[in-house]
């Protein structure tokens, strides 16, 4: 492993877990949100990651675990909307999004599942910092070595 390939991978994780928060923020600045843009309720979004460099193939999986691959970090592979979860259903007649039968269609964000994850990513986003700190420090050391 080189020397730069730590903070190559702190770097993506810190990239990854930033982007986390970005679209969790997203999902609680719109947990109210009766419409959108197309005129539906907002759904919620969830971010999936995937290891940068990783193959799809059983060849290259082979390969590269034959290859003692370290690794090269994380990426974000994907934004979903959420579909497995329901919307929410609200009695409110005078709400100007309500249907024939007085019930308006909130998003499908749970605050409480939002701030979960929040922390989840703040935590995993701190990791990748203490492990980068870590690795910069230990490359100091090795160039204070070098100089004596």
């Amino acid at each position: 492993m080189g020397m730069f390939t730590a903070f190559n991978i702190n770097a993506s994780g810190l990239t990854a877990q930033r982007y986390r928060m970005d679209i969790i923020s997203e999902n609680v600045a719109n947990a109210n949100t009766t419409r959108t843009e197309d005129g539906t309720p907002y759904r919620r979004k969830v971010v999936t990651f995937e290891e940068k460099g990783a193959g799809t193939s059983f060849g290259s999986v082979f390969n590269t675990a034959r290859n003692r691959y370290t690794g090269s970090g994380v990426k974000v592979s994907a934004v979903h909307e959420d579909t497995w979860t329901e919307m929410k259903m609200v009695y409110d007649p005078s709400h100007p999004d309500a249907d024939e039968n007085g019930y308006v269609t909130y998003p499908n964000v749970n605050i409480i599942t939002e701030m979960t994850n929040l922390i989840d990513a703040s935590r995993a986003y701190e990791a990748n910092s203490t492990a980068f700190t870590a690795s910069k420090s230990m490359a100091m050391q090795g160039l204070q070595v070098g100089e004596s």
